[in-house]
């Protein structure tokens, strides 16, 4: 487990799979599937999850639940690929739960991830791309410490509009650190309300 300030990052197990159907058919997967709008049966969720635990091929991708620090299961990072020999690796993100978007949560997310990345599995770059609609993520990408390293030009359509898509990248050496960019960009612990303990 990967324990951060709002979330923390844990195997993506059944309370997380139990999930896939709602967030594979809501607006989360617009976003992080570049405009995709999926209609998913149970069924097929399930044929997936079976495909991928029964495939021989060799994996190196990894997936991370998000799960709120009172339990509350709202989406999965990862890696989408990771090159050994070349030390890099593809991430992917989602927050699945859109009553969690804007609060932290993702951000806290991707720095755990980086620094995982560059701290326990000593890879020297990571990289992920958004599209040019997604202004909440193009933010987040600049103030956690992405550089831009290209544009993929019109490869998203998205409700009707031909989006651009970014390609921001960071080097082991440009991370400053989980703590010192929790405490640069500001996060804290959320305060609980009476609400919470009713």
């Amino acid at each position: 487990m990967l324990e951060g300030v709002l979330v923390d990052l844990v195997p993506y197990g059944s309370r997380f799979t139990e999930q896939d159907h709602r967030w594979e058919n809501n607006e989360s997967v617009f976003w992080s599937g570049a405009g995709e709008r999926n209609f998913v049966s149970k069924a097929q969720i399930e044929a997936e999850h079976k495909r991928r635990s029964e495939s021989t091929q060799r994996r190196t991708g990894m997936s991370f639940g998000v799960l709120t620090k009172d339990g509350t299961p709202i989406g999965h990072f990862g890696y989408n690929w990771i090159s050994a020999h070349n030390r890099f690796a593809d991430l992917g993100a989602s927050i699945g739960e859109p009553a969690y978007w804007g609060g932290g949560y993702g951000t806290d997310a991707l720095l755990l991830l980086i620094d995982y990345s560059f701290r326990m599995l000593d890879l020297r770059k990571v990289w992920l791309s958004t599209t040019t609609l997604n202004a909440r993520v193009l933010r987040q990408m600049e103030k956690v410490g992405f550089k831009q390293e290209g544009l993929l030009r019109q490869t998203a359509l998205m409700d009707g509009v031909w989006a651009d898509e970014p390609i921001y990248g960071m080097f082991c050496e440009e991370w400053p650190g989980y703590t010192v960019m929790v405490e640069r960009l500001g996060l804290a612990a959320k305060a609980k309300t009476n609400a919470d303990s009713v």
